[in-house]
């Protein structure tokens, strides 16, 4: 299958970024490369046609320029974004690992720092389109939901190992789903027969437990409990918090690190983090001078969050609830 990828907020990121031509930058979640495309244009001084047409350096030009780490937990998006930016001429490595382990990244590559980062949270197009990885309810495949095949835990043994209590509690909680308690009693009342194995036994679960009224309005049925079942599987929220500090702390000065998000509680650990490490003195608001000592690291380049424009929203849908949050190292 084809790895597509239809990079959300691209412009914006790239702006954001402020991309130095010898710097060195990481995209830990390369999907299909697409937001890898503009950085590595930008590092190796190549337009679009030079790019694509593979042509030799220009005079002057330093084909060493800029380096490029493209971290991502799928073997295939590793692939299929290797070879999309095989013509570019800037340094690249690419790295089978979870984004929240930078450090481990970097130590190994023996990099001290980074000038930027950027992290595009969520699933991937390819992910969602490509049956076999039962990530999507639109396609009936077996349950499985895992961004590192590698990995033990499948959307199969949430599903069918997880008691009523913790499933309405995730369904909840990352879904955001009202009818999170029904849900769950469906789906143990219908394990009990036999195993759920597939998508697709699973969307009719759902659309069985949540009230034919309440069907008729909103996103597919499914939509919320996949998402939840998915962020439970890969530790979404989990990785997500470590990996931000991470990547600040990495960060040489003036180096910015930009976060799309698509949940709201995706957003909230971003937004949380920003603000603290931007203001970190604990004292009390009635103090006349700080006495605790503790020092902002970065600035936020983004008092709100930029979201994407109706004009892309409309070519592509999946970038509706996308929001950019952007940070510099002091």
């Amino acid at each position: 299958m084809e790895f597509r990828h239809e990079p959300v907020l691209f412009e914006q990121c790239m702006e954001g970024l402020a991309i130095r031509p010898q710097g060195v930058y990481v995209d830990g979640t390369l999907g299909g490369g697409g937001h890898s495309a503009g950085i590595c244009r930008r590092l190796a001084g190549q337009d679009a046609q030079d790019a694509l047409a593979g042509q030799a350096s220009k005079a002057g030009r330093d084909t060493a320029a800029g380096t490029l780490i493209g971290i991502d937990r799928d073997r295939d998006a590793l692939a299929a974004a290797e070879q999309r930016l095989r013509e570019f001429r800037c340094r690249k490595y690419f790295v089978q690992n979870n984004y929240a382990n930078i450090r481990d990244v970097l130590a190994e590559l023996e990099i001290p720092g980074i000038d930027g980062a950027l992290l595009d949270l969520g699933v991937s197009s390819f992910q969602l389109d490509n049956p076999d990885r039962g990530f999507s309810y639109m396609h009936d495949a077996p349950l499985d939901m895992r961004m590192n095949r590698d990995d033990e835990l499948t959307a199969a043994d949430v599903v069918n190992g997880y008691g009523k209590k913790e499933l309405a509690d995730i369904i909840s909680r990352y879904g955001e789903e009202r009818w999170a308690g029904r849900i769950a009693d469906f789906i143990v009342r219908k394990r009990q027969d036999k195993p759920i194995g597939t998508t697709q036994e699973l969307v009719d679960i759902i659309k069985a437990a949540i009230p034919a009224s309440a069907r008729r309005t909103g996103p597919h049925p499914a939509k919320r409990t996949f998402q939840a079942i998915r962020i439970e599987v890969n530790d979404e929220l989990g990785q997500l918090g470590r990996a931000v500090e991470e990547f600040l702390d990495v960060l040489n000065p003036g180096g910015r690190l930009c976060i799309i998000t698509f949940h709201s509680l995706e957003d909230r650990i971003v937004k949380d983090i920003f603000n603290r490490r931007a203001d970190p003195c604990t004292c009390p608001k009635d103090f006349p001078v700080c006495v605790c000592g503790k020092k902002a690291d970065i600035v936020k380049v983004t008092g709100k969050p930029i979201k994407p424009g109706e004009k892309e929203t409309e070519e592509n849908p999946r970038a509706r609830s996308a929001k950019l949050r952007i940070a510099e190292k002091i």
